[in-house]
């Protein structure tokens, strides 16, 4: 009973169990698998969304006028730091203006993949009608989870769901 308590909470910590929202327009649910997409490169070459199956893959939907986004990205650069030989991390901008995005990266310094998406395309379909969004995709591209709003993503607690989700050795 102890063990199912502590993993609810955990779980609402995280924001597994945020109410449901509608949908954005071809959004990919949970347990579905992504559509390939065009990456338009911020931090390097443009890329396919499909370049980065075979190995899970950790994905943070951000803009740089976002104070709570802004203010998870150290973390995020953190896990990516430590983590990336075991999984993927990339941020995607949904910034109008590629200046203004590029502009925060370059103070941010972080050391994982971002791209833009001036579009809608990613922001429609991976569900970011609010952001941060973080979402955990398996090896074949399937949605495991979605969590919005900023988290410590270096955190135990996080590691930990994360592991579980990619089912990775501790």
């Amino acid at each position: 009973m102890k063990k199912t308590l502590s993993a609810l909470l955990l779980a609402c910590l995280l924001g597994v169990l945020a109410p449901a929202a509608a949908a954005t327009p071809g959004e990919v649910a949970v347990g579905q698998t992504l559509r390939d997409a065009r990456l338009q490169g911020l931090t390097g070459p443009d890329r396919k969304l499909s370049d980065f199956r075979g190995r899970p893959l950790l994905i943070n939907v951000w803009a740089s006028w976002c104070g709570p986004c802004r203010a998870e990205m150290g973390s995020l650069d953190r896990l990516a730091r430590r983590y990336g030989s075991q999984f993927a991390v990339i941020g995607i901008s949904t910034d109008d203006y590629t200046a203004r995005a590029t502009a925060f990266l370059k103070t941010a310094n972080t050391a994982f993949p971002h791209f833009i998406d001036n579009r809608l395309e990613l922001e429609n379909m991976l569900g970011a009608d609010r952001i941060p969004l973080t979402l955990l995709v398996d090896a074949q591209g399937r949605v495991l989870a979605k969590f919005y709003g900023a988290k410590e993503w270096d955190s135990r607690e996080a590691i930990e769901v994360i592991g579980k989700a990619f089912g990775l050795r501790p």
